[in-house]
């Protein structure tokens, strides 16, 4: 599996979500299903790695949206990045930001509690920082990228920090 294309599949993904959420009135499962589609024909990615970017995106997203304030401010998106948004490159902070909004807003109104926020090494994700289960490690990612095994203790699962 080629994970750049894994990679490129997810800012993509990211775009057709934001697109299908400021353009309709769907809600935010409605619209994933619209973005998958949009991917799958914009991309060569099979079934099974469409619903793995899929699983990525809804996992960031919703945790975004639990995590960020209702004031939408800098600081509480800072807060959640854990490093100034200002150095994330190529990614559509302006889109995610609504997404994440919309999002918690959604949740909010029908009372969801999203799932355990779990990452492994191998998912694809959000920019941030983690910390590897195992030993402590924080590592600390500035675009969409694939988590690696913990540089340090070759751990395979992480929290969001």
């Amino acid at each position: 599996m080629n994970k750049n294309k894994l990679i490129a599949a997810y800012s993509d993904f990211m775009r057709h979500l934001h697109e299908t959420m400021e353009d309709t009135l769907h809600s935010f499962a409605e619209a994933l299903e619209i973005s998958k589609e949009k991917t799958g024909k914009d991309s060569d990615l099979t079934r099974d790695e469409l619903d793995k970017v899929s699983g990525f995106v809804k996992r960031d997203i919703e945790h975004a949206a639990q995590g960020l304030s209702a004031q939408e401010d800098n600081d509480s998106l800072s807060e959640w990045f854990k490093f100034d948004i200002e150095l994330i490159e190529n990614f559509t902070l302006d889109a995610f930001l609504s997404l994440a909004d919309k999002t918690r807003l959604e949740l909010a109104r029908l009372g969801q509690i999203a799932e355990a926020h779990t990452y492994h090494s191998g998912d694809i994700t959000v920019p941030g920082t983690f910390t590897c289960d195992d030993c402590g490690k924080e590592i600390a990612f500035k675009s969409p990228s694939e988590i690696p095994d913990c540089p340090k203790c070759h751990g395979k699962t992480f929290i969001r920090i």
